[in-house]
C-alpha cells in the first residue's frame, strides 16, 4: 500500500471503518428497509469523514472504483437484460421447457423442471421465470398426482442458483468484474458447480422434504395447454441460441488462451467475438430473430429496451458502488489485517467470500446484493489470501443463495403462486437453496483444491 495514495494508514481506523460500513449497510436494509443503492452510498460517504481518512485519496478511490467497474461490465448487463426481455415475450421460455420435458420424459417432470430452471436462470430473473412457469408446475403436479412441493422445489432452487452463480446473469457478471475474474472460466466452472447444486435441490424436493408437504395443485392455476405446440413459438434451436451462443463464444475465448499462442489467428478472432459485449450483442440479434408478430416487432424497438434499461439500472449503480467500496478498502490496512487473521488461524481462505455471501443474502434477502457484497469486500484481499478471482467469486455466489426465506421477494413470489404456507415454504424452498448452495460451494472447493479455479 502506497502511503501517497492510501485512503487510511492506521490499522485501527481502517478496521473500524470496514466493520462500520458492513454493520450500517445491513442495518439500513434490514431495519429501515432502505433501497440498496442508498444503503450502500450512505456508509461509503460516512467512511470519508472518519478521522484519519485522507479525503483526496478517498474521493479518487471512489471515482476510480465506480467508473472502472461499470466501464468493464455496464453495457454487458444491459445487453443481458434485453435478451431476457426477448426470451420472455417471444415464447422461447415455453419452447425450452417443452424440450426439457421431452428429453427427460413427462414421468420425470420434477427433474425436467429443475433442468429448465438451470437453463433459464442464466438469462432470466428467477422470479420472472417462476411467474411464467407456475401454471405448468400446477398442471404437472395434478397430472402426476404429487404434491406441489415435489414438483416445484427443484425448479425454485435451480432458478436461484444459476441466477446467483453463472454469468451472464447480472449479479455474478457484476461480481466477476469487481474481483477481476475471467468470465469464460467462471461460466464453465460455475456451470459445473451450479448443475451439481441444482440436482441437490431436486433431490431435496422430490425425495426428502417434498413428499412430506401435503399441499396439492390448485385448480385455478392449472394450464393444460402450456406445452402444446404453438405455431407462433420459436423452435428449439432458435430458443436456446440467444443463451447458448454467447456462453459458447465467451467460454471459447477463455479456452483459446490456454491452448493457443499469442498472435494465433483463431485466438485473435475469438478475443473479439468472445468479448462479452460482442457475444451478448449476437445473443440480442438471435433473440430478436424469434419475433413472430407485428406487436412484438414494434415493442422490440423501444419497449423491450426501455424495460431492460429499467431493470439494469439498480444492478448498475449497486455494481458501481461495490467497485467503489472495493477500491477504497484496497487503500487501507484492513485488507492485510483480515487476511492475516485467516493465515494465523489456518482458516481456508475460500470460506471468507462464502460466509460474506451468506450474511449479505440472509440479512438483505437479495442474492444480487449478497454476491456483489462478497466480491466487493474480498477483492482487495485476494493477493494476501492466495485466492484466485474465480474461486472468490464462485464461493461468494454459492453463499449468496443461502437461505431464501421471508425477507426475500423471490421467496414470496414462489410461495404465493404455489399456495404453500410460509412454514412449509421455508422447509421446501429455503431448504432447496440451503442444500443447493452448500453442494455448489463444495464443488467450488474441490475445483479450487485441484487448481482449476
Amino acid at each position: 500500500m502506497d502511503p501517497a495514495t492510501a485512503v487510511a494508514t492506521s490499522p485501527l481506523v481502517a478496521l473500524f471503518a470496514f466493520l462500520g460500513v458492513i454493520v450500517l449497510l445491513l442495518f439500513l436494509i434490514a431495519k429501515w428497509r432502505w433501497h440498496v443503492f442508498l444503503a450502500l452510498l450512505v456508509p461509503l460517504l460516512l467512511f470519508g469523514v472518519i478521522p484519519g481518512v485522507q479525503r483526496n485519496n478517498f474521493i479518487a478511490a471512489f471515482e476510480t472504483g465506480f467508473g472502472g467497474t461499470l466501464g468493464s461490465i455496464g453495457v454487458v448487463i444491459v445487453l443481458g437484460s434485453i435478451i431476457a426481455e426477448a426470451l420472455r415475450h417471444t415464447g422461447a421460455i415455453q419452447t425450452i421447457t417443452q424440450t426439457m420435458v421431452s428429453a427427460v420424459g413427462s414421468k420425470r417432470m420434477p427433474l425436467a423442471l429443475t433442468l429448465t430452471g438451470f437453463v433459464l436462470g442464466i438469462a432470466i430473473f428467477s422470479d420472472v421465470a417462476y411467474v411464467i412457469l407456475y401454471p405448468l408446475v400446477h398442471s404437472a403436479a395434478r397430472m402426476m398426482g404429487v404434491t406441489i412441493s415435489v414438483m416445484s422445489i427443484g425448479l425454485v432452487g435451480s432458478l436461484q442458483l444459476t441466477h446467483a452463480i453463472v454469468p451472464p446473469t447480472p449479479g455474478p457478471l457484476a461480481a466477476a468484474a469487481i474481483v477481476g475474474a475471467d468470465i469464460g472460466t467462471t461460466i464453465i466452472f460455475g456451470g459445473i458447480a451450479c448443475l451439481a447444486g441444482s440436482l441437490g435441490s431436486w433431490v431435496w424436493g422430490q425425495y426428502v422434504i417434498g413428499p412430506r408437504i401435503p399441499t396439492m395443485a390448485a385448480d385455478e392455476y392449472v394450464a393444460d395447454d402450456f406445452l402444446e405446440s404453438d405455431a407462433e413459438r420459436p423452435g428449439a434451436w432458435a430458443s436456446y441460441a440467444p443463451i447458448a451462443v454467447p456462453i459458447v463464444l465467451i467460454s471459447a475465448q477463455s479456452v483459446s488462451r490456454l491452448f493457443l499462442p499469442e498472435g494465433h489467428i483463431v485466438r485473435d478472432g475469438l478475443a473479439y467475438i468472445g468479448w462479452p459485449v460482442i457475444a451478448l450483442s449476437i445473443g440480442v440479434w438471435l433473440s430478436f430473430r424469434n419475433i413472430r408478430t407485428p406487436e412484438h416487432r414494434k415493442a422490440s424497438t423501444n419497449a423491450w429496451v426501455e424495460e431492460a434499461l429499467r431493470i439494469s439500472a439498480m444492478i448498475l449503480v449497486v455494481t458501481g458502488l461495490g467497485g467503489s467500496l472495493s477500491e477504497i478498502l484496497r487503500g487501507t490496512p484492513a485488507v492485510d489485517y483480515i487476511s492475516g487473521i485467516f493465515a494465523a488461524y489456518g482458516l481456508p481462505a475460500i470460506l471468507l467470500p462464502f460466509v460474506i455471501g451468506i450474511i449479505g443474502n440472509m440479512i438483505t434477502g437479495s442474492t444480487t446484493v449478497g454476491v456483489i457484497t462478497a466480491a466487493s469486500l474480498v477483492a482487495p484481499m485476494l493477493g494476501s489470501l492466495g485466492l484466485s478471482p474465480e474461486a472468490a467469486m464462485l464461493a461468494g455466489a454459492s453463499g449468496s443463495v443461502i437461505i431464501k426465506y421471508v425477507n426475500s421477494s423471490y421467496f414470496w413470489v414462489c410461495t404465493s403462486l404455489s399456495k404453500l404456507s410460509a412454514n412449509d415454504a421455508i422447509l421446501g424452498y429455503g431448504g432447496a437453496t440451503l442444500v443447493g448452495g452448500i453442494v455448489s460451494f463444495l464443488v467450488v472447493c474441490l475445483l479450487w483444491v485441484v487448481g482449476l479455479v
